[in-house]
């Protein structure tokens, strides 16, 4: 995996990870082009896109779209459970999560996706060993 992007319907960018280094220029670019390919396709086509030399992974959640950018020798099915498992730990830690806990809360949600995801690889598979980590980092928070 080489980027991972959240974005609205209306094209904000919400979250972004990327997994290669990139020139911001680069990012932007490919920021833009990924929202302007996945928001002008219609709501029941497929969900992966050819992107120049990258495969695209998307998945709509309420008003959310979360994209990948895969390379030619991963498997588009486990990306889309990849981001489906990130939005299951969303959910588990925020409670039935929305845009608003996404943008009030960034900080959080980019924890969760490093504990989950490292260099566009999956570290942990376990919802319960993310959930020990979201708890601990919390109550160091507070303490």
């Amino acid at each position: 995996m080489r980027f991972l992007l959240l974005f609205s319907r209306q094209g904000k960018l919400r979250l972004q990870k990327w997994f290669t280094p990139l020139t911001d220029r680069e990012k932007k670019k490919v920021t833009r082009d990924m929202m302007m390919l996945v928001l002008a396709r219609p709501p029941r086509s497929c969900n992966f896109v050819q992107w120049r030399d990258l495969k695209i992974v998307y998945k709509r959640y309420a008003s959310l779209y979360f994209c990948a950018g895969l390379e030619d020798r991963d498997n588009e099915l486990l990306s889309l459970e990849v981001l489906h498992r990130y939005v299951e730990l969303l959910d588990k830690y925020f409670g039935n999560v929305c845009e608003l806990d996404i943008i009030f809360n960034f900080e959080k949600a980019y924890f969760i996706l490093d504990e989950f995801l490292m260099g566009g690889e999956v570290l942990e598979t376990s919802k319960v060993a993310v959930g020990v980590s979201m708890e601990e980092a919390d109550t160091l928070q507070e303490v």
